[in-house]
């Protein structure tokens, strides 16, 4: 099978199957990353891909849904990209991997923990790295700065924080436009655009898969015979199309115990509070370091494995921010001038950057005195964001603005519960192609309250017991914080879970559709935990698993 990147055409809805060694549905970062893995060890590989190299949003529209609660999540066809590359075409590129105490089942958690622990993904860790250009494989203060680094916190040492873990940043990597070249050249690759997989088809006695429906660019249909199918096509995604997969089993392929969609979890994230040192500005360092590569990394305040367990809480991380963007009582020019700036920001971030909306004159006021008493500061960060972010490929990754006041704010990324009532249905609704849209019921849970609020009165207490500062915040107004956003978005996870009971789960611990043969599923709707960390490095770690597994069975 030759490999070149096609366009889908007409003439193969005409020209009878097509058949390879393993179909994978989903060209985002994910699928690339196996399709990758899968030709290096010599097997056929054909993707299907419902987009094009660009955005259209004619196809996009696929991904329009409904959401139970509008407050709580965002519009479906958000922080999705249904297009060549998938959702890494927009994302931020934060990069960590899971704790070791992610995996396993706390007590205090209910359906938490993984059928694998994480010496199962510890040899695919650090080719996900290099595959997310996030550099070597190294996520401890101290073995990627050394020892004379600037500290964090200057003086610091919590009973319940720690500040010697790092996250890393991608460039952020575009998977389409690194990988394009690699996927054309290989010669056991097909890339087909433009080629929505519609259903998965399986044999009557519902134990196999038959075969994989699409259709083409001019929306007539043909098939897709494989040794192994995988679905990777997100959190949601996966969901809907295994659910609209009713040829056989009537609720949806595997979905014998009506867990499949159920489990949706995102992270449960906030900025909250202010944090007053006893230090001097120059003892506090908030912002990216970059190692030997030229990589971003940043270190962030940890919640112990030790604290996590002596106080039953999720895992938790926070970062020292920059003051709430929308109060001018800051003093900061460059915040103000974000503020005053807005309306250039994408729609997406807006509500995020600006914390609330419908400011009165008085605001916007005292916000442009701010600008007005430091435009130099202003100009110097417009012009490094514009060389660091417009025009360099590795890019500068947020914004990091030290506030004149020395007064800081706390911005955490908690673990949620897994929850079974959080649940992704198919509604009445459908697209374009006959497939019902998806229904989003995202909820969740008292404890998730307690955790981020117990989090925070540890890190209070860290930093009284320190002598080094203050955290004063409302714990009354955690909540409030917490759900600001809703579900945070593009973290799309647990909807099609791994465990080894097929009672609570759907794939099991090597990601195969429980009962079904040929089929498995990748990515971040096989987590049955969310952990505190951004998801993608994991699935793809996940993809390189299954590859090698799919290559030792073939």
């Amino acid at each position: 099978m030759r490999g070149p990147v096609i366009i889908l055409s007409t003439s193969l809805s005409s020209s009878g199957p097509l058949r390879c060694d393993v179909c994978i549905v989903g060209a985002g970062p994910v699928g690339i990353a196996l399709a990758l893995a899968l030709a290096e060890r010599g097997q056929a590989v054909i993707v299907a891909e419902a987009g094009d190299r660009r955005s259209d949003a004619a196809i996009q529209d696929a991904y329009a849904g409904s959401v139970v609660d509008e407050a709580l999540h965002s519009p479906l066809i958000d922080y999705r990209e249904r297009r060549f590359g998938g959702s890494s075409t927009v994302w931020g590129g934060r990069c960590m991997p899971l704790d070791p105490i992610d995996f396993e089942a706390r007590d205090w958690i209910d359906h938490s923990g993984w059928p694998i622990g994480p010496q199962a993904l510890a040899p695919f860790y650090p080719a996900a790295n290099r595959l997310c250009e996030a550099g070597e494989f190294a996520y401890r203060a101290d073995q990627v700065l050394g020892p004379h680094a600037r500290p964090m916190i200057r003086g610091f040492a919590g009973q319940a924080y720690t500040t010697d873990r790092l996250e890393r940043s991608s460039c952020p990597t575009d998977f389409a436009r690194r990988y394009g070249a690699d996927l054309e050249k290989a010669q056991n690759i097909r890339l087909l655009l433009r080629a929505p997989v519609t259903s998965i088809n399986l044999h009557p006695d519902g134990r196999r898969v038959a075969d994989v429906s699409l259709r083409d660019a001019a929306g007539a249909p043909f098939s897709i015979q494989a040794r192994e199918v995988v679905v990777a096509t997100g959190g949601l995604e996966s969901a809907r199309l295994l659910l609209a997969s009713r040829d056989v089993h009537p609720h949806g392929i595997g979905n014998h115990h009506d867990v499949l969609g159920r489990y949706y979890q995102a992270h449960l994230a906030g900025t909250i509070g202010t944090v007053t040192f006893d230090l001097a500005k120059t003892a506090i360092w908030h912002g990216y370091d970059r190692d030997a590569e030229g990589v971003y990394v940043r270190r962030r305040l940890a919640l112990s494995e030790a604290a996590q367990r002596e106080h039953r809480l999720g895992n938790v991380i926070a970062r020292l921010h920059h003051p709430r963007i929308a109060d001018p009582a800051h003093g900061t020019a460059v915040l103000s001038a974000l503020y005053l700036g807005q309306g250039l920001v994408p729609r997406l971030y807006r509500k995020r950057l600006a914390g609330v909306e419908g400011a009165g004159l008085r605001d916007w006021l005292h916000h442009a005195a701010n600008v007005a008493r430091n435009p130099l500061a202003v100009a110097a960060f417009a012009n490094r964001m514009l060389v660091g972010r417009r025009f360099a490929r590795r890019k500068f990754p947020s914004v990091i603005v030290t506030p004149r006041t020395g007064r800081y704010s706390i911005d955490f990324h908690a673990e949620q519960v897994p929850n079974p009532a959080s649940r992704v249905t198919l509604g009445t609704e459908r697209d374009a192609l006959g497939m019902p849209r998806l229904v989003a019921d995202w909820r969740y849970l008292p404890q998730d309250v307690a955790t981020v609020r117990g989090a925070l009165a540890l890190l209070a207490d860290d930093l009284a017991a320190s002598g080094l500062g203050r955290f004063d915040y409302d714990p009354d107004a955690v909540e409030s914080e917490m759900v600001l956003y809703g579900a945070y978005p593009g973290h799309h996870i647990g909807t099609v879970r791994m465990g080894d009971d097929p009672a609570s789960s759907m794939v099991d611990a090597a990601c195969r559709v429980h009962g079904v043969a040929g089929l498995s599923v990748v990515g971040t709707a096989v987590f049955p935990t969310s952990s505190q960390a951004n998801p993608t490095l994991t699935a793809i770690a996940l993809a390189l698993r299954l590859a090698d597994r799919l290559a030792r069975e073939a």
